[in-house]
C-alpha cells in the first residue's frame, strides 16, 4: 500500500513552516510522498528534498495546482481518500476499517478553509480530536494508528545522516560513502 498526503492550499508566505512540518511528519511516519496544492513553493520543495538527501529514503514532494483532479484521479485509479478534520469519524474507530482495505491511501490535510467538496469526496473524513489543533498533530496521530506503530522500525536507507538513538546526549553516524 501506497501512502500519499496532499497538502491543500498552502500559502508560501504564512504556511511555508507548517507545510515543511507536513512533509517532515509525512516522510518519517512511512508516507511515500506530499503533494502541495495551492502555491507554488520551490524553497519548501528543495528543502524537503535536501532532507531526504541527507536523511535517507526515497520520499518526494510534488506540486499539483488544482486539488480535484488529484482526489478524482486517485480514486479512479482504485485508491482511497482519507480526509483529517474535526468533524469526522473518530480517528479510533475508522483506522480500523481503513486498515481492512490494502488500497492505496491519499490523506489529505487541510490549510487554510477545507472546501466542501473535499469532505463530499473523501471516503472518510476522520476527526482526530473534536478540538481544534495542527494539521501536523493530526498526521502524526493518524499515521501512527494507521501504520501501527511500524513506523518506529522503517530504514532509511541511503541517508548521509543516521541518529542513535540513547538516553543522554547525540550521537549522530555519518556514513563515510557520503562524506566530501
Amino acid at each position: 500500500m501506497i501512502i500519499s498526503v496532499l497538502r491543500l492550499d498552502h500559502r508560501r508566505r504564512r504556511d511555508a513552516r507548517i507545510t515543511t512540518h507536513v512533509c517532515l511528519t509525512a516522510r518519517a511516519f512511512g508516507a511515500s510522498e506530499v503533494i502541495l496544492s495551492g502555491e507554488r513553493d520551490k524553497k519548501l520543495m528543495e528543502n524537503v528534498e535536501d532532507v531526504r538527501e541527507r536523511w535517507g529514503g526515497s520520499f518526494k514532494v510534488s506540486y499539483q495546482k488544482n486539488w480535484d483532479n488529484l482526489i478524482e484521479e486517485w480514486q479512479k485509479n482504485g485508491g482511497e481518500v482519507i480526509h483529517l478534520t474535526m468533524y469526522g469519524t473518530p480517528v479510533q474507530e475508522a483506522v480500523p476499517e481503513i486498515q481492512k482495505s490494502e488500497k492505496d491511501k491519499l490523506i489529505v490535510v487541510g490549510g487554510s478553509r477545507v472546501p466542501t467538496p473535499v469532505y463530499n469526496a473523501a471516503d472518510w473524513n476522520v476527526s482526530v480530536t473534536t478540538q481544534p489543533h495542527s494539521e501536523v498533530s493530526s498526521l502524526g496521530v493518524f499515521m501512527h494508528m494507521l501504520m501501527d506503530g511500524k513506523e518506529f522500525d522503517l530504514d532509511f536507507k541511503g541517508g548521509k545522516l543516521e541518529v542513535v538513538p540513547c538516553a543522554e546526549g547525540k550521537q549522530i553516524i555519518t556514513h563515510e560513502e557520503f562524506e566530501d
